[in-house]
């Protein structure tokens, strides 16, 4: 008879089952040997993982190369995690897509994930210039270093606010990015009393990002917008617009949540 395999064992199975699942999440055909070395363990190992992932329909492996990669199954899983953000993301379109057109820059829809302290981004619109920021869907960025982290944080109850914050590891990512908790405890309060966020190379050398929660019908804030610049193609002049707009944006998507008219938009 065959023993049960510890908690732990179990446990360091999963972790070598997703450490095989997000190698291939990138999209390139793997080896065994390769996927092995990754997931951190013997080819043999590797092997039956991945036979099992195989059988169960989640990964396919190449007749003549012999390589794996990823079906269209998790795809599927993910579409319908994203079905209950389905009102999310109808009334975040049409905004988006408007301010996209107004302002020839990327905007993102971002999400909290609580128990990562990220913001996934879920929605996003392309720039219309060749030189843009681009961002992939599913991506988690920290929250103490982008504009939609900050304007997820910053209109939330104090006392959560802090809690997240002194749970955080605020590495340092870009040349401006805010590593002491007390000075982000500050911005965020800055973020709330005029109603955006905004960060300047603090994610990434070159960008300039400005965002504004999304609220639902209890004014939560559930989702935040945000427009990316390359640093030399933001208009200093243009700024109070690119609020007005941005501001705008997130006060359409907050009411079509149904947040009441006249609280949808931040206090300024």
């Amino acid at each position: 008879m065959s023993e049960t395999p510890s908690r732990p064992e179990q446990a360091a199975a999963v972790i070598k089952v997703f450490a095989v699942l997000e190698a291939l999440a990138g999209g390139r055909r793997s080896s065994l040997a390769e996927l092995a070395e990754t997931a951190a363990t013997s080819k043999t190992t590797a092997h039956r993982l991945l036979q099992t992932m195989v059988d169960l329909g989640y990964v396919e492996q190449d007749g003549e190369t012999e390589k794996y990669g990823l079906t269209l199954r998790l795809f599927s899983l993910a579409a319908r995690s994203l079905h209950e953000r389905d009102d999310l993301l109808r009334a975040a379109d049409g905004p988006m897509g408007k301010l996209s057109r107004a302002t020839g820059e990327s905007i993102n829809l971002g999400v909290l994930d609580s128990r990562e302290q990220k913001v996934v981004y879920i929605h996003k619109y392309d720039a219309a210039f060749s030189l843009s920021m681009t961002s992939t869907l599913g991506l988690r960025n920290p929250l103490h270093s982008t504009a939609l982290g900050k304007a997820l944080l910053a209109f939330r109850d104090e006392e959560d606010v802090q809690e997240r914050v002194a749970g955080m590891v605020l590495e340092r990512r870009a040349p401006r990015t805010i590593t002491d908790p007390a000075v982000l405890v500050e911005a965020l309060r800055q973020v709330r009393s005029r109603g955006y966020a905004e960060e300047v190379e603090e994610s990434e050398a070159g960008v300039r990002c400005m965002a504004v929660p999304v609220f639902d019908h209890l004014r939560r804030p559930i989702a935040a917008i945000s427009i990316s610049f390359p640093l030399l193609r933001f208009d200093e002049a243009r700024k109070a617009d690119y609020v007005r707009l941005l501001t705008d944006c997130g006060k359409a998507v907050s009411e079509a949540l149904g947040c009441p008219a006249g609280i949808a938009e931040p206090a300024s």
